[in-house]
């Protein structure tokens, strides 16, 4: 036998033994996609370019302007928009199109992860790699993808609505968590997909329990960071610990709008402290949950996954302490979001295993 002939025995063979290994690698090159799109968001969110592509073209948008005139019919589309107006009134061709091709960017990424996405399932669909029940599973999620996108529309249209600046707080942490939970359920089914290793130690229903836990609040956090977002909230109260020189803000401070309900989306004040308190919570709970396992399970891969998770936390806060500190600066700005999405991904990665949660290939 060739070398050549024994490199493809021993691939056919590898298949064999795990046919859900291109299913994985499907899921996790689209994961890296998602986690690429959502940091190319934050960019776009941070250089005020969302609302520069005033239009919604699924099909003919992914064309950018090919020439002079195309730039200027798209400019004059821009000039029509309340933030033209109310705040880049003047501003020259060549500042537009910086926005633009953010903007632009951020469009055609979304639309490689749903070519990527529908290509992958519908291969692997007539191909009958996995089971029904885990097809459905993943026309769940291609589903959950395609509303993702429609989000994304309604949260640019808030933005053209007259008298606005910038989308809506409540629309763009819409975006933000349903961008979350798409990748979540990606790294969940990847991980469901991964043969168990044989030194898998089972975890008590306390310590699973904390790993829900942990997760939620990693999802939480990444919500009320959208809302610090969408309102600029990062821009005031450039302390810490101390918010202008008090652990929190007066009462009459933190609930000045009425009704007071609107408080925790347009009190700039309330929503940075909800996402400082929800950090700390948070930090508390992964540090807690990763010595308890060291304790419980010592040397088992739970425990390793529990203090990773901590450690991704810990280095999250510190980074979401220098970005407030210095006041939200890009590239701090886009670091500690991308950062936050890694945390999230780790948390399903441990919650899947604990979980222990099996996707089987079709018999």
């Amino acid at each position: 036998m060739s070398l050549a002939d024994g490199l493809r025995a021993s691939e056919t063979a590898g298949l064999r033994a795990d046919p859900l290994a291109p299913v994985r690698a499907w899921l996790w090159l689209t994961l890296i996609l998602v986690l690429a799109m959502i940091t190319v968001g934050g960019a776009t969110r941070l250089t005020g370019s969302g609302l520069s592509i005033t239009e919604w073209r699924p099909v003919t948008g992914a064309l950018p302007p090919l020439n002079a005139a195309d730039w200027l019919a798209e400019f004059e589309r821009y000039k029509l928009i309340p933030q033209y107006e109310l705040l880049n009134k003047g501003m020259t061709l060549g500042e537009f199109k910086f926005i633009y091709w953010w903007e632009w960017s951020h469009r055609q990424l979304g639309r490689l992860i749903g070519f990527v996405y529908l290509a992958g399932f519908v291969w692997f669909a007539i191909r009958r790699v996995v089971s029904l029940r885990a097809t459905a599973l993943l026309f769940g999620m291609g589903l959950l993808l395609g509303l993702q996108g429609a989000i994304g529309w309604i949260m640019v249209a808030s933005g053209l609505q007259p008298g606005m600046i910038a989308v809506a707080p409540v629309k763009l942490t819409l975006h933000l968590v349903f961008a979350s939970l798409f990748l979540a359920s990606l790294a969940a089914m990847a991980t469901a997909m991964t043969p168990p290793r044989a030194t898998e130690t089972p975890a008590s229903a306390g310590l699973k329990t904390a790993a829900w836990i942990v997760a939620a609040l990693v999802l939480l956090q990444i919500a009320l960071g959208g809302l610090v977002a969408g309102s600029r909230a990062g821009l005031i109260y450039n302390t810490w610990p101390l918010m202008d020189g008090r652990l929190a803000p007066p009462a009459d401070t933190l609930f000045s709008v009425t009704p007071w309900i609107e408080n925790f989306v347009d009190n700039l004040a309330l929503v940075q402290l909800n996402h400082r308190l929800c950090g700390y919570a948070l930090l508390v709970v992964a540090i807690w949950h990763a010595v308890s396992s060291s304790r419980a399970l010592a040397g088992s891969s739970f425990a390793r996954r529990a203090r990773a998770v901590a450690g991704i936390a810990g280095a999250q806060a510190i980074l979401g302490v220098a970005t407030l500190l210095l006041a939200v600066p890009l590239w701090a700005g886009l670091a500690h979001q991308a950062l936050a999405m890694v945390v999230l991904v780790m948390a399903t990665i441990h919650v899947a295993r604990a979980a222990n949660v099996r996707v089987a290939a079709r018999a």
